[in-house]
């Protein structure tokens, strides 16, 4: 069978989903469902306009923490630690053994030691001389 191969700068939806669909089929034939379920917690001013929070999900028993943001004006009162908290309890209501995570930023990186998570891999460094690191928390 003959392919064209074509390298692109633009993804819509669609052409994600014709690899994401296959793919996610694929692995829940070989791995089982991954019962994937969004998590999230918000920080809302007093007009409700959200300013920060945790999104991620729980999927195959753990949870991935995909975007954690503290606006500046909020930061060093405990808030990340709370959203953490916060999800992991849900996540392990959820059946979840642990929690993962990734950074570039090396002040994120400290919070994340500070609440007991590990690093389990690092690359780079990235143009900017920053390298993103990998951790995780086995609850």
């Amino acid at each position: 069978m003959a392919f064209d191969l074509v390298v692109s700068d633009v993804v819509t939806p669609d052409m994600e989903e014709a690899i994401r669909g296959p793919l996610v089929a694929y692995n829940n034939a070989r791995f089982g469902e991954s019962s994937k379920r969004d998590l999230g917690i918000y920080l809302r001013s007093e007009t409700g306009e959200i300013t920060g929070g945790l999104i991620g999900w729980t999927a195959r028993d753990w949870l991935y923490v995909q975007l954690l943001f503290i606006p500046d004006e909020n930061r060093g009162h405990g808030l990340a630690g709370r959203l953490l908290s916060m999800a992991e309890n849900e996540a392990r209501a959820r059946g979840c053994v642990g929690a993962y995570l990734d950074t570039m930023n090396p002040d994120a990186l400290q919070t994340y030691l500070k609440y007991g998570y590990r690093i389990i891999g690092k690359n780079g460094p990235m143009s900017g001389g920053q390298f993103i690191t990998w951790l995780n928390k086995v609850f």
